[in-house]
């Protein structure tokens, strides 16, 4: 793979296009999580979606990364998929993880990849792994969860 910046536009776009399929998983995540967490958690919309496509992408030392493990996924699959199990969840939590940001925003990312991911079965397993890690990273960096927009009360 050669990774300019033609590709990483076209993986930006391709990842706006796809508001569609990722706010519904988004947003059924959500509500799994806030009923097994016993909080309401604020759905997601498609603006919401492209705006923090669009932030991620405008950060190049982001954008790169994340463009280049969406193209992998996007082309990945393994015959008969038990083989390929680890790489495609190993880009997968990759991916949320990076769209969900710093910590312990990343690791809720990855996280919730391993749970999005269990509910997605509707493609390759390449293809399903990045509407997972769209679906994780996005829920975890798009506000919502009450617990983020109250001060932490361990700050010194």
């Amino acid at each position: 793979m050669h990774v300019t910046p033609a590709l990483v536009a076209r993986q930006h776009e391709w990842v706006r296009g796809r508001a569609d399929r990722v706010v519904g998983l988004v947003n059924d995540v959500r509500t799994d999580l806030g009923d097994l967490f016993g909080t309401d958690v604020d759905p997601v919309t498609a603006t919401q979606y492209r705006a923090a496509v669009d932030e991620v992408f405008a950060d190049g030392d982001l954008a790169v990364n994340v463009a280049a493990l969406v193209a992998l996924l996007r082309d990945l699959d393994v015959e008969t998929d038990y083989p390929g199990f680890v790489v495609d969840e190993l880009l997968g939590r990759e991916l949320a993880g990076m769209l969900a940001g710093n910590q312990p925003f990343r690791l809720l990312g990855e996280a919730t990849f391993h749970y999005a991911d269990v509910h997605v079965h509707d493609g390759d397993a390449g293809t399903d792994d990045l509407d997972a890690a769209l679906a994780a990273g996005f829920q975890t960096r798009l506000p919502g969860w009450n617990w983020t927009e109250t001060e932490s009360p361990f700050g010194v």
